[in-house]
């Protein structure tokens, strides 16, 4: 059984946010998406749970993704919150509940993971880029080797989406001639090279320097402006309030909140929740 992150393993004991009604903050917050009546959900997450030991990290959750919906999810450390994003496309396998994306149920059939893995982009905390290969030709690779193309055709789409990302002369340069910021834009023009229906953010900026998290979120916002389905892991308050179209907020393995940023951010009457976003920042 693959393992979570450390901080979730060893999440700290504290009083969870009650349970939520449905459509709303405990506390209040009026729930607004803008999603037409009736449209099929992308993503369907139905009482999933997740333990690591004795620590249940997840505990039955349930929630929908909506195609060209941007929704961010914040908590403290050990929350549940990356977990989640991992069992999305089974980097992490969940104990139990039902996961299906675009139609496909994320279980250990290989058929079913090789059409989830082709729908579904990630990027990660750390950019984890081959070091060998130019920026290029990490962007190229997984098109060529999962999708067939020709060297030709992965390498004029990876120019094209290096160039989308801000790095169009920077193509031909390795990984370790890059700063972090220009890594992280790599691995999302990388991720983005599959054409995936949803992509999927596990704190991009946590390992970045601070002058560098801008370049990372103009292309996020970027993506965002451009209908991209997205599910973001951040600390970034400020990201959440401008792209997101949905906040979730995790607490103990649970979404204690589920509310557009207005509301959770101008209207937020819990108080577990408004001492977190004290601490962050809003």
């Amino acid at each position: 059984m693959s393992r979570g992150s450390s901080d979730e393993r060893l999440a700290p004991p504290s009083e969870p946010v009650p349970p939520r009604r449905a459509g709303l903050c405990s506390g209040g917050c009026a729930m607004s998406h803008a999603v037409a009546p009736g449209t099929p959900p992308l993503i369907t997450v139905d009482k999933v749970c997740k333990r690591f030991g004795d620590n249940a990290v997840l505990r039955e959750v349930s929630t929908q993704f909506h195609a060209g919906q941007v929704t961010v999810i914040i908590g403290a450390s050990g929350s549940g919150k990356s977990t989640l994003l991992r069992t999305l496309n089974r980097l992490e396998v969940h104990d139990s509940g039902r996961i299906v994306v675009d139609g496909v149920e994320v279980n250990d059939d290989a058929k079913n993971l090789d059409a989830l893995r082709a729908e579904v982009g990630m990027v990660f905390q750390q950019f984890n880029l081959f070091p060998h290969l130019t920026a290029l030709e990490n962007v190229a690779l997984a098109p060529r080797r999962v999708r067939k193309l020709s060297r030709e055709q992965a390498q004029l789409r990876a120019g094209e989406l290096l160039e989308r990302v801000g790095l169009k002369d920077h193509r031909h340069k390795h990984p370790f001639q890059l700063s972090g910021g220009q890594q992280q834009r790599v691995a999302i023009a990388r991720a983005l090279a599959m054409q995936p229906r949803v992509m999927l953010f596990d704190e991009p900026t946590s390992a970045l320097d601070p002058e560098m998290v801008k370049e990372v979120l103009d292309v996020m916002k970027a993506l965002a402006r451009d209908g991209m389905t997205m599910i973001v892991v951040t600390h970034e308050m400020g990201f959440a309030r401008e792209v997101g179209d949905r906040i979730l907020f995790f607490d103990r393995g649970c979404i204690a909140c589920d509310a557009p940023p207005i509301d959770f951010f101008d209207r937020q009457d819990n108080e577990r929740i408004r001492a977190f976003l004290g601490q962050v920042g809003r």
